[in-house]
């Protein structure tokens, strides 16, 4: 993909997942993670009954402006993604225990991952979106959860929710609604919308 603009790409997210989304959408990215207390922010969210939708692109946001001061006149992208079931949030799991404890949690619930994006130059945001994708887990029995930790390994930390719908993790779920793309954790498609109508990638 042929990239039209002035500015560099930056996408301020450690996550590789969101790296690879890019490369493999033919965006060259440099790629400059943000510092962020984002317990702050959540617990700040949560204290005035805020949805996470809400939570998730101020995460962005925050991410992008904190990035967008050490890249001048760059594009900066910020994402974030929180996930609510029944309004309880779940962060990524510290380890195999807790991410063994999110799973029982979900199993037989349906859960939606509020996933933000923001676009971000000198401070000032240019572009934001949120998408609500919806999953329902199925009934997974214990037995079940054991095979799976142990066939995707200590790579579940890394995943809110414990899982990546694009492996294995796609066996956990009986029914998805919603953007794919936003559930492996960017609104990939507005984005690339809102870059062709900026002129910055060919249409």
């Amino acid at each position: 993909m042929r990239w039209l603009g002035s500015a560099p790409l930056v996408l301020a997210s450690s996550s590789p997942f969101r790296a690879r989304l890019l490369a493999a959408a033919g965006l060259k990215a440099i790629v400059d993670a943000a510092a962020i207390d984002e317990g702050e922010i959540k617990a700040g969210f949560r204290r005035e009954k805020r949805d996470t939708g809400a939570c998730a692109a101020a995460l962005a946001e925050a991410k992008a402006k904190r990035v967008s001061l050490r890249h001048p006149s760059a594009l900066v992208i910020g994402a974030d993604q929180i996930l609510d079931c029944g309004g309880e949030w779940l962060d990524k799991p510290r380890d195999i225990e807790e991410a063994r404890a999110q799973l029982q949690f979900l199993r037989g619930k349906r859960h939606e991952l509020a996933t933000a994006a923001a676009v971000i130059s000198d401070g000032a945001v240019l572009w934001h979106r949120v998408e609500r994708p919806s999953l329902a887990m199925r009934e997974l029995s214990d037995g079940f959860i054991e095979d799976y930790l142990a066939a995707a390994g200590d790579g579940v930390c890394a995943l809110v929710g414990a899982y990546a719908v694009e492996g294995l993790g796609a066996q956990l779920f009986d029914r998805i609604d919603g953007d794919y793309f936003a559930i492996l954790g960017l609104p990939l498609l507005p984005l690339l919308g809102y870059l062709r109508e900026r002129g910055a990638i060919a249409r």
